[in-house]
């Protein structure tokens, strides 16, 4: 949700690392190519929430 508040969309680099509050640091880009690789073994739960975000390959 922040990177695409602050970018407008969700098409996020591979190589890219997004900067979280309290300093965590989240490799966004590999997590999301995670999860769609994965998206067969994904619940419908996560599906849904991914979806929710603007997600389009996690609508079923």
């Amino acid at each position: 949700m922040q990177y695409k508040a602050r970018t407008g969309s969700l098409t996020v680099p591979r190589g890219h690392v997004e900067q979280l509050e309290g300093g965590v640091e989240v490799r966004l880009g590999v997590w999301v190519m995670n999860q769609k690789s994965r998206r067969a073994k994904l619940s419908s739960d996560k599906l849904a929430a991914l979806a929710g975000l603007g997600l389009e390959w996690a609508v079923s």
